[in-house]
């Protein structure tokens, strides 16, 4: 692994959960993303004040860029979820830098591991260290509804 890819000249990262646009993720996820279409505002509300939230803004206007969501006890376990980053800057290197921010952000939490799910960004995540569960038929899952 090389070192950190670094948003690009122009944009900011941020946890602060006050800055995250709430409509604008909502729109996104629920009618862009495959894993989140017709997601409710309200659960999503929910799922972002029970997480650690990360957000990337345009430097000049503060307009919330991209996002990412991480469910956590910061102790052993984390779950990466709801990466999303605006049509309208895609390809520039965001998504990759920021889920680096994510991955350097949780390393002093001392994680056994972080896992995440995705259709069809493999790649993007390999790059940063990730890889295929060793024995996927050792996970096991409950669906409890949407």
């Amino acid at each position: 692994m090389t070192d950190s890819p670094r948003l690009p000249e122009g944009y900011e990262l941020s946890t602060d959960p006050h800055r995250i646009d709430a409509g604008r993720v909502h729109h996104w996820l629920s009618t862009d993303a495959y894993w989140a279409l017709g997601r409710p505002r309200e659960k999503q509300d929910r799922a972002v004040e029970s997480s650690l939230n990360f957000g990337v803004y345009d430097g000049a206007s503060g307009e919330q860029v991209a996002y990412a969501r991480v469910v956590t006890d910061r102790a052993t376990f984390a779950w990466l979820c709801d990466v999303y980053v605006d049509p309208a800057v895609r390809g520039k290197g965001l998504g990759t830098a920021l889920v680096a921010a994510v991955r350097e952000h949780l390393r002093p939490d001392g994680l056994r591991r972080v896992l995440l799910a995705t259709h069809d960004a493999h790649g993007v995540y390999e790059k940063l260290g990730f890889t295929a569960l060793d024995q996927p038929d050792q996970w096991m899952v409950l669906g409890l509804g949407r």
